[in-house]
């Protein structure tokens, strides 16, 4: 199951952004209002929980600065990446878009789309807001 978000500018640079996103503790600035808990468990993961979903915790697995972050499930429960691709547009901003892709069975990817799509949108927007 793939899922993207719009493609939003960030008015910092490439390099900037991909450290930014590199940096776990600044998820807690993009996480949607819903967000029930965000606690970094580690410098490179983090646990957050929104009202109504289990806890999910992710970590970074791959930094290709400065063009992508991969943050990967803990959890073999859940198995999925949320990739943010960047690319540069000028010194001081960038495009960004975020890719959710998982392996569901079926139901559970029927059951789990229309949230997960929501919080990419929450995380886009807010991103497009630093």
């Amino acid at each position: 199951m793939e899922i993207t978000s719009n493609k939003v500018t960030v008015q910092k640079s490439a390099s900037a952004l991909c450290d930014f996103l590199s940096d776990v503790k600044n998820f807690e600035q993009l996480m949607p209002e819903n967000t029930s808990k965000f606690e970094v468990i580690r410098d490179n993961a983090f646990v957050f929980a929104l009202k109504g979903m289990p806890e999910i915790a992710l970590e970074v697995k791959e930094v290709s600065s400065p063009t992508k972050v991969v943050l990967g499930a803990i959890s073999d429960k859940l198995p999925f990446t949320l990739t943010g691709n960047i690319t540069e547009i000028s010194e001081n901003s960038s495009e960004a878009v975020l890719l959710f892709e998982g392996d569901f069975n079926p139901m559970m990817a029927m059951m789990i789309k229309g949230p997960i799509t929501k919080f990419l949108e929450s995380l886009s927007t807010n991103m497009a807001a630093l």
